[in-house]
């Protein structure tokens, strides 16, 4: 039997009820939102302890800060990346907590959570947590928590740097990590850093887990001086570390003492206080052979390239086991120094073209956004392989092939053209220092 059709007049009556009551939640839930953004004291806002170690764990052990960093490239879009280590697995979602005073209020936005792909199996591994910034407020600091409900005051404060994105202050900066196992090759560790500075750099970044005593007097010349900065890497506190690439060589939480972490904050520590970076060892020199330095070099590769970002550099090896006369060069001082003297060592193995290249960049660090340590992850440019007839990377180390007879090795001399000046400033150095 067809039910009988209600009066027109009780659906709009019906229709305003439910109008009326969807406002009234509406208000009540508005009105509760308000106050629990706006009802606590201003003086609880932004009262939690700054972060100032260099790696900062959250309460749930599984995810550590580095620093954090403003990013407007996404096509306008503001947002803050953090640099942070995490659990590839077990960390699923993280938060954004910015403080606003001036508004009263907590803005909480979910991060995005990039595990970069260069984890080589370990549990643990270089994360970019991306958070969009909140449009009302201009926050100078971020915290980060594993849910959106929690107290700020009792969370650490990371500083949102590189706001100012105009004063680049110098054109080559150096990122050298990480230096550990108690290093205590003082004579290579001057001479490499005089022949930055001899090829154009202005400051050398090191993020430092050990070294001996007599490195640590060396650093501290260079701090005083201006040219190195120390970045504290007491990564072992946190996590248990591997001194190899791969998980399979060691099953540890993370592999070369957290060496990618360090290289990704050394990016966005320097993006906009240096128009290049350069991400190589300490063992390593970007030497030029058709060019005097980085300057004239990288003018010529930059114009020729203006799209890259990235210029990749052919590691060649200069083994430290064969050696050339000691009574080359006035250096007889230098054997009572531990280390190696790099001007002994002129003598290159054969290029391999069979296996891969070990190269290393220097980088446009506007145009990066994520790095490993022979390559980089994503960028908002290309890359170009640099030929070894225009610069190469000297890498004084054990040897790769040790069985090489002398004879098969090339001699390679392209060290010696910087001799006056590299052995005047490296004796100023050791007088102060060492010897």
């Amino acid at each position: 039997m067809q039910q009988p059709r209600r009066p027109s007049s009780f659906k709009m009556s019906y229709l305003k009820v439910a109008i009326c009551i969807t406002i009234l939640t509406s208000i009540v839930t508005f009105s509760y939102v308000q106050k629990k953004t706006t009802s606590i004291p201003q003086k609880m806002f932004c009262k939690g302890t700054p972060a100032t170690g260099s790696i900062t764990p959250l309460e749930d052990n599984k995810t550590f800060i580095i620093a954090a960093y403003a990013d407007k490239r996404q096509n306008g879009r503001s947002i803050v990346r953090l640099i942070g280590i995490v659990h590839y697995r077990d960390v699923q979602h993280l938060y954004c907590w910015f403080c606003c005073p001036s508004r009263k209020k907590i803005r909480i936005s979910e991060a995005e959570i990039d595990v970069h792909s260069d984890r080589f199996d370990f549990p643990y591994g270089t994360t970019d947590l991306c958070c969009s910034e909140p449009e009302d407020c201009a926050p100078n600091y971020v915290s980060v928590h594993w849910s959106r409900h929690g107290k700020i005051d009792q969370m650490p404060q990371f500083e949102i740097k590189n706001r100012d994105t105009e004063s680049l202050l110098m054109e080559f900066t150096v990122c050298i990590s990480t230096m550990f196992g108690r290093f205590n090759n003082v004579l290579q560790l001057v001479q490499s850093i005089e022949m930055y500075k001899i090829l154009g750099a202005k400051k050398v970044v090191i993020y430092k887990n050990s070294c001996s005593q007599l490195v640590e007097k060396v650093l501290e010349f260079y701090v005083t001086e201006g040219t190195v900065e120390v970045i504290p890497w007491p990564i072992q506190s946190y996590l248990s570390v591997s001194p190899y690439w791969h998980h399979k060589r060691a099953g540890k939480d993370i592999g070369y003492y957290g060496q990618i972490t360090a290289l990704n904050d050394c990016l966005y520590r320097n993006m906009y206080k240096s128009k290049y970076v350069l991400l190589n060892d300490i063992d390593e020199i970007i030497l030029p052979v058709k060019y005097p330095d980085w300057g004239t070099m990288m003018r010529d590769l930059q114009r020729e390239n203006p799209h890259s970002a990235v210029f990749l550099f052919e590691n060649h090896i200069f083994p430290n086991s064969v050696f050339m006369p000691n009574d080359l060069f006035n250096t007889s001082s230098w054997n009572a120094v531990p280390g190696i003297n790099i001007l002994q060592h002129v003598l290159r193995e054969p290029w391999r073209y069979t296996v891969f290249n070990l190269q290393k960049m220097i980088v446009d660090p506007r145009r990066v956004i994520q790095t490993s340590v022979h390559t980089v992850l994503k960028s908002y440019g290309s890359s170009f392989y640099v030929g070894s007839d225009v610069a190469l990377i000297y890498h004084c180390r054990a040897p790769h092939r040790p069985n090489l007879p002398r004879e098969s090795l090339i001699e390679d001399k392209t060290l010696w053209r910087y001799n006056k000046s590299l052995i005047g400033n490296v004796n100023r150095v050791l007088q102060h220092t060492v010897l």
